[in-house]
């Protein structure tokens, strides 16, 4: 019989006090784990979210509140921007791609976030080296959408589903448009498996998208104003502008007599409906506003320069997505996490505390066994080892079963974070530093045990027997 087994043995014989120590050591390491797990989820999701896009574009404003909303679809967009900044954006040859977004509505069922944008954001990898993966089609007609997997999952909805967006604001109207499922989206594991993804064009056709045509006509002067200033003090010749603004008149020509009398077309003089029976009008690009824009460029440099050039001018910010999300993470997310590992920590040196005194004090009820077995042929060194291998395997299966204990708890938790945050929990994600707390259990073990071991060394073999 080997000193562990006997060790074994030992433990049984006091079952209860046992298993009451080992818990504590358990439940010690089940929050470190948690917490590392949460942790390390969390620090996965929101630097794998960041890596495909350089820089998001939107209100002034926080720059973290933008990236939060814009890419992790956490809180409301605060204001939009002109449609004709997105469009210059675009067309700026330094910029590699420029993805808009759109933002306002969400499902009936699940109140999903539904975003306006275009194919191109399926695109880019949404991480190094992993590119979304879509059963069907990306989105191709005004009145498609793409969904992610949980949506699908949660709303039992698949490839010809149909379903009407919500207004996000608190009087949850319902739109009356409806948009057919054409696509659904493999896991990523970052929010965009929670994201509803439909057609820009579409997202401009809902009622109520469209910027008031006063407000429009005021802004888009504003904006033309300003380019034409930009332009001159560049040195470059002025931007063309339009005739007339929505909804005004254009000046007539001295030699057009007859356009005065001409009657006026009539608004939505394109407007028809398609083969589905949906009602598609035509919409000034004035009148059109975007919640944020996605760029990715080639060279970092051209990134940081441009976002300075962007940050100096009045209708935009620009905000470094890895940035903005470095300083969430070390500087609120750190900060906790390292408060509640020194808390955990804690509790480990109680548990062990508690293993000592529950070992120790057992010496005073067990000289009778210690003795027997020096009288039977032990040797103090067998000894000694035993009362060591007892506080081994008591830190060792605590440990062990603690950190199943951890596990088990973000399982039960996941829903619950999902359904707050929005980020998607594999529960079962292991943290390297899980490595080391196995193996700090038993370096504690080792502490604890030797006093007692030495107690149980020292036994007065005749006085034990006499007693």
């Amino acid at each position: 019989m080997n000193l562990v087994t006997i060790a074994w043995k030992s433990i049984r014989q006091r079952a209860l006090a046992s298993s009451l120590t080992a818990l504590s050591v358990a439940l010690g390491v089940m929050l470190m784990v948690s917490v590392l797990v949460v942790h390390g989820i969390v620090n996965r999701v929101f630097s794998q979210s960041t890596s495909g896009y350089d820089l998001v574009v939107g209100a002034k404003g926080s720059p973290l509140q933008l990236v939060l909303n814009t890419i992790y679809h956490l809180g409301d967009p605060v204001e939009n921007i002109p449609y004709l900044y997105y469009k210059q954006l675009k067309e700026d040859p330094a910029i590699e791609h420029a993805i808009p977004i759109c933002m306002g509505d969400v499902t009936q069922k699940g109140n999903f976030r539904i975003i306006g944008t275009t194919s191109e954001f399926f695109l880019l990898p949404y991480h190094p080296n992993r590119e979304f993966q879509v059963r069907g089609h990306l989105l191709e007609d005004d009145f498609d959408a793409v969904i992610g997997s949980q949506v699908a999952k949660e709303n039992g909805w698949d490839i010809g589903s149909q379903f009407q967006p919500v207004h996000g604001a608190s009087d949850g109207h319902v739109h009356d448009e409806k948009f057919t499922i054409v696509g659904i989206l493999g896991p990523t594991g970052t929010p965009n498996d929670k994201g509803v993804f439909i057609d820009i064009d579409g997202f401009y056709q809902i009622a109520g998208h469209e910027k008031p045509l006063d407000e429009a006509q005021k802004k888009a002067k504003d904006f033309a104003e300003f380019e034409r200033k930009k332009a001159e003090a560049a040195g470059v010749a002025p931007p063309e502008l339009p005739d007339a603004l929505p909804g005004e008149k254009p000046a007539p020509s001295a030699h057009d007599g007859a356009a005065e009398t001409k009657p006026a077309a009539k608004p939505d003089a394109h407007a028809g409906h398609d083969h589905a029976g949906h009602h598609h009008h035509e919409l000034p690009d004035e009148q059109k506003e975007v919640t944020a824009v996605l760029l990715k460029f080639e060279y970092v440099t051209l990134a940081i320069r441009t976002a300075a050039k962007i940050n100096g001018e009045p209708y935009a910010q620009a905000a470094q997505p890895f940035k903005e999300i470095y300083w969430i993470l070390n500087n609120v997310v750190g900060n906790i996490r390292w408060l509640l590992i020194v808390m955990t920590v804690l509790i480990l040196v109680v548990s062990g505390v508690g293993i000592f005194v529950s070992i120790y004090n057992s010496m005073a009820d067990r000289r009778r066994e210690i003795a027997v077995m020096r009288a039977l042929g032990a040797q103090r060194s067998t000894v000694f080892w035993i009362i060591f291998c007892e506080s081994v395997l008591l830190c060792a299966g605590g440990g062990l079963f603690g950190m199943l204990l951890g596990h088990g708890l973000v399982v039960f938790a996941a829903p619950l974070l999902e359904a707050k945050t929005g980020l998607l929990i594999n529960p079962w994600a292991f943290e390297q530093w899980e490595l080391v707390l196995l193996p700090a259990m038993i370096g504690l073990a080792s502490l604890i045990g030797i006093i007692p071991g030495m107690t149980a060394y020292r036994t007065d073999v005749a006085k034990a027997l006499q007693s």
